[in-house]
């Protein structure tokens, strides 16, 4: 049997969710029959698949984007199917893909993975290399002969111990997902919508099996982050009430792993921790065992009406008091912002500023984002329209004095666009 290629466009905002893929791809036996090329940068996509045409018979591109990355993956697809046609199929995934399936294949992929791919992937190359039909496919999106979009169903949620993290063989190393899904459904976020609203966890034992791995790999320089929506719910039932025995105990393994040299980072990117899950113990845990010197968390707005609107689950005393919590411990505290969230009023906008502000002379770090409409949420549709003038006047001077940072401005202009495009779903 001829092997199949199989190039990932390993871009850097978007390895983790690939290497979830890639690592899912080894655990099965399909893993002999594919090689694997991991590319980062366009340039280097189109040179590497004008070599493996002269070498394989079936090709397939894995491209995993967000929303944000919505323009530029379509110029991408755009140019590969002008210069290649016909000589690979293009597979897309990720949050925005999952969101909007209908909308991706339009912009030139062949199928779109709606939702986790860890078994839909497996399955797919399964059944390209065996030439079969992939309509019994769950979780997937296509159009057929007829041009005529299928939806093939939803798939069950996979069990996280059952798959890696990142693909040990391939050795493409990051950060561990220790929790899938979301409790908490705020109408700006897809993660609820896409992985669920009951939290999954990875054991400890399965967690620790990687971290072994990572330890093995880079010796006295391992550094262990985490890949979760909430960093303190690790081993929570729900999501909500904290279960912090099972976090402390996945902590201690963690640390006999790496020792004293390795550096474990929780609360901090890629993951951050909701306001009102800040706490003494819970503080007094990232003290003891990890080695960030920062915790980040959500607030999003000043505005106590406008978190009710966004269904955050939380107030303004939450957030004031996990700041002061925090900086109290001697540790840093970076709050993320959401600029121009629909509904928002002057007096809402005031409210936000006056609690940058507040924060920010505390010694709080604001980390500001513009509001961009993602699908499948119930403000997917929302109207965008410019950051008031208030609020660039205000973070540029919060900035000023590094008390602020984030892309906010290039979110702005993706924002308006992005909005234009999820109601005439035209890219042009």
């Amino acid at each position: 049997m001829k092997k199949i290629a199989f190039l990932i466009y390993y871009h850097k905002q978007n390895f983790y969710s690939l290497n979830a893929i890639a690592g899912a791809l080894e655990t099965d036996d399909i893993f002999e029959s594919i090689d694997f090329y991991f590319v980062r940068t366009i340039d280097k996509l189109l040179v590497t698949l004008e070599e493996v045409i002269k070498t394989y018979d079936k090709i397939v591109i894995g491209i995993s984007f967000s929303s944000i990355q919505l323009f530029e993956t379509y110029e991408l697809v755009q140019k590969l199917k002008n210069r290649f046609p016909e000589r690979f199929l293009a597979v897309a995934g990720g949050s925005h893909p999952t969101g909007d399936p209908h909308g991706t294949l339009k912009m030139g992929f062949d199928i779109v993975v709606v939702g986790e791919g860890e078994e839909t992937i497996t399955e797919l190359m399964q059944k390209i290399i065996n030439n079969e039909n992939y309509s019994t496919i769950k979780g997937i999106a296509y159009s057929n002969d007829d041009n005529e979009y299928i939806f093939t169903g939803k798939r069950n949620v996979i069990n996280l111990d059952e798959y890696p993290p990142f693909p040990v063989k391939n050795t493409r190393f990051g950060a561990i997902e220790i929790t899938r899904g979301c409790p908490y459904v705020c109408y700006f976020c897809q993660t609820p919508y896409i992985l669920g609203t009951s939290p999954r966890h990875r054991s400890i034992e399965i967690i620790c099996k990687y971290v072994q791995e990572l330890k093995d790999y880079f010796r006295d320089h391992t550094d262990i982050r985490f890949i979760t929506p909430n960093a303190f719910s690790y081993g929570s039932i729900d999501g909500k009430n904290l279960n912090l025995k099972k976090l402390e105990d996945l902590l201690i393994n963690i640390r006999k792993i790496i020792g004293k040299n390795g550096r474990i980072f929780l609360g901090t990117f890629p993951s951050e921790v909701r306001p009102e899950h800040v706490s003494n113990d819970t503080l007094d845990l990232v003290l003891k065992y990890a080695d960030n010197d920062n915790i980040t968390i959500g607030a999003q707005s000043g505005s106590q009406r406008i978190l009710e609107l966004c269904h955050r689950g939380h107030t303004i005393e939450d957030i004031c008091k996990a700041v002061d919590l925090t900086l109290r411990c001697d540790l840093k505290i970076n709050v993320d912002f959401i600029f121009g969230l629909p509904g928002e009023s002057e007096e809402d906008v005031k409210l936000t500023i006056g609690m940058m502000k507040e924060l920010s002379n505390k010694g709080a770090r604001v980390h500001a984002h513009s509001f961009i409409p993602l699908p499948q949420t119930p403000f997917s549709k929302a109207q965008v329209t410019r950051i008031k003038d208030v609020y660039k006047k205000e973070i540029k001077s919060l900035i000023s004095k590094g008390s602020a940072f984030g892309d906010w401005m290039k979110q702005e202009r993706l924002a308006i666009k992005i909005a234009e495009y999820m109601k005439n779903r035209k890219l042009k």
